[in-house]
């Protein structure tokens, strides 16, 4: 029996979606045609599940993932992978505004450019971008890693409560209350083999571990300027 195919093009999304449930419950691989850019697809899928959309996918892809595995041919919009709990997502191309926002678990790996607040509010799991991060990228993030291999915008990590900003390459500013350590010779290890599972095998790079500050972890009103800067 054959994978099935179900075709996104022009119609309604929430018919599409309920193709798109029903072939992930009972298994296999499933691949969307003419995906248009529609927003909204494949959200809330269960573990066991494995998609590959062909093209590109608009806003909100993969948001809620339970453990389903999701291949985007392309390129992927605002909040792909919003708010997953487990499973591994991969976008071809470009990730747009806040990948991965509030993840609890699991992979996301962007292979171009991510948009600004990548990671924002994440809560665990790991988000790889072969490119660079855009601005206040790992904004208010509470666990997890976010790991750059070219370079970040403006404001990187600002705010950071908890969890790690990886950068191999310039970052352009800092955020508020986030600061550069040096990693340890095992937690470099951690992230190479990491990448190493991804097919990314280059390990001379030179990385910059971000972390929070821990200033705004408690407020003092005599240094209340620092909360005015957020």
């Amino acid at each position: 029996m054959s994978d099935p195919i179900i075709t996104v093009a022009d119609r309604p999304i929430r018919e599409v979606h309920t193709e798109i449930q029903a072939a992930a419950n009972a298994g296999g691989h499933l691949t969307l045609r003419d995906t248009r850019s529609r927003h909204n697809l494949g959200v809330g899928l269960p573990a066991g599940a494995t998609l590959h959309f062909e093209g590109s996918v608009g806003y909100y892809c993969g948001g809620l993932n339970n453990g389903a595995t999701i291949d985007i041919e392309r390129n992927a919009g605002w909040g792909v992978g919003e708010a997953m709990a487990s499973g591994d997502i991969t976008v071809g191309g470009y990730a747009g505004m806040s990948c991965g926002a509030s993840m609890l678990g699991g992979v996301i790996h962007v292979k171009g450019d991510a948009g600004p607040r990548c990671g924002v509010a994440m809560k665990g799991g790991d988000i790889i971008v072969e490119g660079k991060i855009g601005y206040l990228s790992g904004f208010m993030a509470h666990a997890g890693r976010i790991i750059a291999l070219g370079g970040a915008d403006d404001a990187c990590a600002d705010s950071l409560w908890g969890g790690e900003v990886w950068v191999a390459g310039p970052i352009k500013s800092l955020g508020v209350d986030s600061k550069v350590v040096e990693p340890t010779p095992e937690e470099v290890a951690s992230i190479e083999d990491l990448l190493k599972s991804r097919g990314i095998n280059d390990t001379t790079r030179d990385w910059q571990k971000i972390v929070s500050a821990e200033k705004l972890w408690h407020f003092e009103s005599r240094d209340a300027n620092a909360w005015l800067m957020i």
